[in-house]
């Protein structure tokens, strides 16, 4: 995948927060957990960030309850590692050569996506958030988010919350799939599909929290949809200045962000934490079944297509 370097970064949607200290599950996401990707294990049965996570589940209740740059390390096509000062990523260029700046540009380009494509296909009018970049742990509407959490969306403060560590462990294949920078978009495309999903009203109707149909699953598949919706069109996004985002997706690319939904299913992540597989605690679906939904999106391009509450087969 590579960044058009001409490409102008709105940054206006991005929050960089240096974070404070790790520490363990402690504090959780109270007052309503957001909705996030479980944290795989990597290879040989290694936890990726260094714990075994507890997948703290969406409980249903009121939704209202200065470092330097370090430069990157990749070529063109695998985004540097680096962590960005903000106001240091202006272009393509900089997201070519910079994870921090390639998540400010995949930011725009998803919600930029989102701006024509939700009134076209709901009738809506899309309500632009930010992403917010932190290490280790920051304050969020639905508590403190810790990087063992993995990133999620936060229905309370309408805020997409990114671990830099998870990225960066992502971008190198670290977790358990092929990495690179497509598998990152993945990630924040699935985090900004529940936030259709709040706009379209579904979180605020969920009940059933666990097992393979419950409607956790159900919400996190069609996230995984909405994000393949997202990585069809994803060439044709577009800055202010009607200059394309990414002017390159290789069909490596998008394997690479199947790859990286198959390493999150459920079935996956709990063979490798404890060797048994237990559909009944099931919350966001099997490898299977968040690749199929991620190929759905991909194939049909539309938020129909990703009803997986209309469905008994998921």
């Amino acid at each position: 995948m590579r960044f058009n370097p001409k490409a102008r970064i709105d940054e206006s949607q991005i929050e960089n927060r240096e974070g404070r200290g790790g520490g363990g599950l402690g504090g959780g996401l109270g007052g309503g957990s957001g909705m996030r990707l479980p944290i795989p294990t990597g290879g040989g049965g290694r936890i990726g960030v260094g714990t075994i996570i507890v997948i703290v589940l969406y409980v249903v209740v009121q939704m209202c309850a200065g470092n330097s740059v370090v430069p990157g390390t990749g070529d063109s096509n695998s985004a540097g590692t680096g962590q960005a000062v903000a106001g240091t990523c202006r272009n393509g260029a900089d997201a070519n050569k910079n994870m921090d700046c390639a998540i400010d540009l995949l930011t725009n380009s998803v919600q930029a996506f989102w701006a024509t494509a939700l009134p076209a296909q709901a009738n809506i009018a899309y309500q632009p958030i930010k992403t917010v970049k932190y290490t280790g742990q920051t304050s969020s509407g639905c508590g403190t988010a810790q990087s063992a959490m993995g990133p999620f969306y936060c229905p309370n403060d309408k805020r997409v919350y990114i671990d830099r560590d998870f990225m960066r462990q992502m971008l190198q294949g670290e977790l358990g799939a092929k990495g690179g920078p497509f598998a990152l978009g993945y990630v924040l495309a699935h985090e900004y599909g529940h936030h259709i999903e709040d706009q379209l009203g579904i979180l605020g109707q969920m009940r059933t929290q666990q097992g393979p149909k419950s409607d956790s699953v159900r919400v996190e598949l069609m996230a995984d949809c909405l994000g393949g919706v997202w990585a069809k069109s994803a060439t044709t996004t577009k800055d202010a200045d009607g200059n394309v985002l990414i002017s390159d997706l290789t069909a490596d690319d998008i394997a690479r962000a199947v790859d990286a939904a198959r390493a999150v299913g459920d079935d996956r992540i709990q063979r490798e934490t404890s060797g048994r597989v237990n559909e009944e605690s099931w919350t966001h679906g099997s490898s299977a079944e968040r690749t199929r939904w991620f190929d759905t999106g991909l194939k049909q391009g539309s938020i129909a297509a990703c009803n997986t509450f209309k469905t008994e087969s998921l």
